[in-house]
C-alpha cells in the first residue's frame, strides 16, 4: 500500500459453509474420499464488493496439507452489492474420511479498498466415521 492510500474499513461478509461427504464418488480402498462444500457469502457492509481471489488450507486426517490459490470461486468474480449473496458449490477430495478447510477471500471494494475476509475451519467429515 502506497503513501496517502485509503486504509479500507473493515468490511462485514458472513460467510456460511455446508459440506457434504459423497460416498458414491469416493474409493474408500484406495484412500479417496470425495466431499462438496456449498459456500454463501453476504456482503452485509454499505459498500459494494468483488471476489478477486481464494485462499485454501485443506488439512486431512494424516495432516497432509493441500494450499490452493487462485482468481475467483467456481471461474467467477462475483461482484456483491450492499445485501446481496453469492453461492457457490465446489469439491474436496483427501485420503482420510475427514479432514479440515480453512483460508480466506481477498475483495475490493467499489472504492478500490482491498481487504481479506477469513473463513473459519471447518470440517470434511464421512459420517459413517463420526461417533
Amino acid at each position: 500500500m502506497k503513501s496517502g492510500d485509503k486504509m479500507p474499513q473493515k468490511a462485514d461478509i458472513e460467510i456460511e459453509v455446508k459440506t457434504q461427504f459423497l460416498p458414491d464418488e469416493s474409493q474408500p480402498d484406495e484412500a479417496r474420499y470425495v466431499f462438496t462444500y456449498t459456500i454463501t457469502i453476504t456482503n452485509n457492509g454499505d459498500e459494494a464488493i468483488k471476489l478477486l481471489t481464494r485462499h485454501w488450507q485443506i488439512c486431512d486426517a494424516n495432516e497432509k496439507v493441500q494450499e490452493v490459490h487462485g482468481e475467483g470461486v467456481v471461474g467467477q468474480q462475483p461482484r456483491l452489492a450492499s445485501g446481496q449473496s453469492f453461492q457457490y458449490t465446489s469439491g474436496a477430495i483427501l485420503e482420510t474420511p475427514c479432514g479440515t478447510m480453512e483460508g480466506d477471500y481477498e475483495f475490493i471494494t467499489d472504492s478500490g479498498g482491498l481487504f481479506k475476509a477469513p473463513i473459519p475451519a471447518f470440517t470434511l467429515a464421512d459420517p459413517s466415521m463420526l461417533h
